[in-house]
């Protein structure tokens, strides 16, 4: 049997006709520029993540890199996130000559430790901007610490949730809880288009106005510009497709958390405690489980043989964003992050797409139990 990562034929096809109808309409338009398919799209987006406004952008990387310019970040300034994050994070944050300030993660949900984050805010109180706090895998971030510790040193959140469109975290939905939101539509995400987009959302008009103006270079009237900014708009094709998808968001959704609890159940009759840890949810949150990870013993070499079975696996991440070579002047050394590291070489991504069968779920955790019935650990 084969197991793919994702399956993302599967989903298209049921989606196929639907998808190609609006395409058709966006193609007879010919207008493929901030349309009403954007504009649509950001009133649907907002309404589903509970906030006031949606702004539109060319990528999950860009609607980090417009929130900070909106934010007012720029060069010296510092942001605190995590090193255990994708590279954009603190990609960002360095594109602007703004320094990131790495703090450790929480060892159960890898998300950002409030009580770090407030470390490392009196230690740097007078030079911290922004604080990006990332919903890992599907979960929110502990907001209500992050929030409170940010009000009080006057700084601004900025929600990575690139990979929890629909999260929630005590009833608020990712993208609605900190000052600004910021979505990823890349293909792989639970609502993905067909290439590249993204989404600033937030709850201020002030700051939903500077990102529309910072989008398009800067300028509220065409060939005026206030200001330098980005050429950064999500295209009416992609706002089309998903406008399509938005609508089976839902389902979708339940289906990747229908399959989580499934996981579940299965590792737990496999009795493999204590070499498999399955996801830990805090009470309050609601995960979408975009990944859905475990934590092993010998994950590199699992790994490999899962590939020679057919069993479709990844690591986010394999190495911690301060010991990447591009942020060496930043001057981390090995082990400053130790929950950060730890967890760089123990996660593994399972199979999660809505469309996976039980029988593929089993599969993929009978072949688990074999290897480390094979004594190879």
């Amino acid at each position: 049997m084969k197991v793919q990562l994702l399956d993302l034929a599967s989903q298209y096809r049921k989606i196929r006709k639907e998808v190609m109808a609006e395409v058709k309409r966006v193609c007879d338009s010919q207008h493929y520029v901030l349309g009403k398919n954007v504009s649509g799209l950001e009133e649907e987006i907002a309404a589903y993540c509970g906030a006031k406004f949606a702004v539109g952008v060319a990528s999950g990387s860009d609607a980090i890199l417009l929130a900070l310019m909106a934010a007012g970040v720029g060069r010296g300034d510092k942001v605190i996130t995590t090193p255990f994050t994708f590279f954009a994070t603190a990609g960002s944050i360095a594109r602007l000559g703004a320094i990131p300030l790495f703090v450790d993660i929480d060892p159960k949900t890898y998300n950002i430790d409030p009580d770090a984050l407030t470390a490392a805010l009196k230690r740097n109180s007078k030079t911290v901007k922004a604080v990006i706090p990332v919903h890992l895998y599907g979960q929110c971030a502990d907001m209500g610490p992050v929030n409170a510790i940010s009000k009080k040193y006057k700084i601004a959140v900025i929600e990575d949730a690139a990979q929890s469109i629909g999260a929630e975290y005590r009833g608020r939905r990712a993208g609605s809880i900190g000052d600004m939101g910021c979505l990823s539509f890349y293909p792989t995400k639970n609502l993905g288009c067909f290439g590249d987009g993204g989404m600033v959302t937030t709850n201020s008009e002030k700051l939903a106005r500077r990102v529309k103006m910072l989008r398009v270079h800067g300028s509220m009237v065409r060939y005026y510009h206030d200001e330098v900014g980005a050429n950064s708009r999500l295209d009416e094709l992609q706002a089309a497709i998903l406008r399509v998808k938005l609508r089976h968001l839902g389902p979708w959704t339940e289906g990747r958390i229908r399959n989580a609890g499934r996981y579940d159940s299965i590792f737990k009759k496999a009795g493999l405690s204590g070499l498999v840890a399955t996801p830990y949810i805090r009470e309050g949150n609601l995960s979408v489980f975009n990944q859905y990870v475990v934590r092993v013993k010998k994950r590199d070499e699992l790994r490999r043989y899962l590939a020679g079975l057919g069993v479709g696996t990844e690591v986010y991440y394999p190495l911690c964003l301060h010991q990447q070579k591009c942020f060496k002047y930043l001057g981390y050394r090995k082990g400053d992050f130790p929950a950060s590291e730890a967890a760089a070489k123990e996660v593994l991504a399972l199979p999660i797409y809505p469309e996976l069968k039980p029988v593929e779920q089993r599969y993929v955790v009978e072949s688990i139990a074999a290897f480390y019935g094979s004594g190879r650990p």
